[in-house]
């Protein structure tokens, strides 16, 4: 599985509200690279199987045209926020929602339930990351569509939410991540959720 969330391609800015990180590399509006990154996915993906990209609706004809030269782009998912986004105050309806590209190379079917294509979870607070997406969401998506074992590529792996949510549910995981500082926010991150299960295991049993 390929569960991407690249740049949007919307030159973003984190607000005053959380911490207040850099500009994204690669967000300026330029989305010739878009192309090459679904050639490199759809190659590097098995057949059968699904996959996700995030985006939002400033660049989503542009991933959807071009992912979709390579996969089926079997539908658009939409993720439902507890909060608005910041935007045109007096000019917009506010925003609440981003996108994911739901795709299958070749045919996978469903774990379980056959949910809506809206689903909520709370945002994170982008505390470590510009665009930071939440454990849970990412865990319920990977969940849906492949198998305990599987691999899950994450090639935008930013703050390590992959990382941690394929852990959380039973799957390998690769991620590939350019800046420094976001490799060492991933660390620890595993670092702590290790910690956290160890700790979990050595609890003792209630008795009945």
């Amino acid at each position: 599985m390929v569960l991407a969330d690249p740049p949007y391609g919307m030159a973003f800015r984190s607000n005053y509200r959380t911490v207040r990180h850099k500009p994204i590399e690669g967000d300026d509006g330029d989305m010739g690279w878009v192309e090459r990154f679904a050639s490199a996915a759809y190659s590097t993906a098995k057949e059968n199987t699904a996959h996700y990209v995030f985006c939002s609706f400033h660049g989503i004809d542009t991933f959807k045209r071009e992912l979709g030269k390579f996969f089926n782009v079997k539908n658009v998912l939409v993720w439902e926020k507890n909060n608005t986004s910041m935007g045109d105050l007096r000019g917009d309806f506010a925003p609440k929602v981003e996108f994911v590209l739901f795709l299958h190379r070749g045919r996978r079917l469903i774990n379980g339930t056959r949910d809506p294509n809206i689903f909520k979870f709370r945002k994170t607070g982008n505390r470590l990351h510009p665009t930071q997406k939440p454990v849970d969401m990412c865990s319920y998506l990977i969940e849906k569509f492949s198998d305990a074992g599987n691999t899950v590529l994450d090639p935008f792996l930013g703050s390590g939410t992959t990382a941690i949510a394929a852990e959380r549910s039973g799957r390998r995981w690769i991620g590939i991540e350019k800046e420094q500082k976001y490799c060492d926010i991933t660390i620890k991150r595993l670092e702590e959720e290790s910690t956290l299960w160890q700790k979990k295991r050595k609890q003792p049993k209630s008795s009945k």
